[in-house]
């Protein structure tokens, strides 16, 4: 196993492979039932072999994740971890829910405090209530008395929000989600490289797509890959994330022996800087396939939020194109539903105001495309 180490945090080494549990074995289907015998060997088995940064959250599994990761720790395993997890902004009120939270946090994962403590899923109005809600003075007290030891944040908003959090305050780290496909996407290449410029290193989350970019592939790309038969896709994507000396450690959510194994190959011959030009023509070619399946032109750059009507649009549009580009249409709306549609963010909202369309720098048909997105993903 490679270690790699955050530029705030010296010292302090990180696998350049983390264990993520948001996508742990399941029974029956069940996300909320996780499947606790096969999940914490395979947890265990990552750490035996060198894996040391344990990623879950609040709401993983139902809220499941964060009790399964305190009980499989056991044994000795905490000791051996950088542990990570995520309070739910989205749940805060009030200047005393910081606290309420994290404690709670403590108690599920069994534990005296947390190594890596997330702000998770930042966006303008997430960052406004932390702001409102005096949240960084309440993690700074966390930090004081030792329960959390380092503080970072997980975004997903544009590029533009997600420079205006980084520099509201001295972050140890930040987290986004990046790979060959999203490097435009929301923080983006540009976010990574303006998170290092001021000394934040990075964890990359989705660097296989939600594992699309490690599955089977369409034809056309099979055959690219099939060029270099000794590497498999997986390898290929996270090559790519592990190239960039900016990231220290990228996220994958495995739940299968052999997705471990392939994993840990791969993060052996991991190397910043480490890919030749051949290589690299050859992962563009692979992006430019997946560019032309896209459904909607949307860049996620956020002019159309908010919506009056509550409307997640670039969410929507991202769940659509996920789908269209990997054929992964159940994957996508499962994502659609989950997290916007059941909680009436769905396309279904829209009253077609129209104001969405004035602001849409690339011109789209927002109203008509959200019908589109909104039938493809709905099944």
């Amino acid at each position: 196993m490679k270690y790699r180490t955050f530029p705030r945090i010296p010292g302090v080494e990180v696998s350049v492979l983390g264990f993520g549990c948001m996508r742990l074995p399941v029974v029956g289907g069940d996300p909320k039932r996780i499947d606790e015998e096969p999940a914490r060997a395979l947890l265990r088995q990552a750490i035996d072999a060198g894996v040391n940064y344990v990623d879950t959250a609040y709401p993983y599994h139902g809220g499941e994740s964060e009790p399964f990761v305190g009980r499989a720790l056991k044994d000795g395993y905490r000791d051996q971890v950088r542990l990570a997890t995520k309070l739910p902004v989205w749940l805060v009120n009030q200047e005393s829910d910081w606290e309420r939270l994290l404690d709670e946090q403590l108690k599920r994962l069994d534990t005296d405090h947390i190594d890596f403590y997330l702000l998770h899923a930042l966006s303008a109005a997430r960052w406004e209530t932390t702001l409102q809600h005096r949240g960084l003075p309440a993690m700074e007290r966390a930090l004081a008395d030792g329960r959390i030891r380092h503080l970072g944040f997980s975004v997903h908003d544009s590029l533009g929000v997600f420079k205006t959090i980084i520099d509201g305050y001295d972050w140890a780290f930040c987290q986004i989600q990046y790979n060959f496909i999203d490097e435009g996407f929301q923080a983006g290449t540009e976010g990574l490289h303006y998170a290092a410029a001021r000394g934040v290193g990075t964890i990359a989350m989705e660097p296989l797509r939600g594992g699309t970019l490690g599955a089977a592939q369409p034809e056309d790309v099979q055959r690219i890959w099939a060029r270099a038969p000794e590497r498999s896709p997986a390898s290929w994507a996270l090559g790519w994330v592990w190239n960039h000396p900016e990231v220290v450690t990228a996220l994958s959510g495995m739940n299968a022996a052999d997705q471990l194994r392939e994993n840990l190959a791969s993060a052996d011959a991991a190397q910043a800087g480490g890919l030749d030009a051949g290589t690299l023509a050859r992962i563009e070619e692979v992006r430019a396939i997946y560019a032309a399946r896209v459904r909607v032109p949307c860049t996620t750059c956020g002019y159309c939020a908010p919506c009056p009507s509550g409307v997640a649009i670039p969410e929507t549009f991202s769940a659509y194109n996920t789908g269209a580009m990997f054929n992964a249409w159940k994957a996508a709306a499962w994502q659609y539903d989950t997290f916007f549609a059941s909680q009436g963010h769905g396309a279904d909202q829209c009253q077609e105001c129209g104001a969405c369309e004035t602001k849409c720098p690339q011109g789209i048909p927002i109203m008509e495309k959200l019908k589109e997105a909104h039938g493809a993903l709905v099944r």
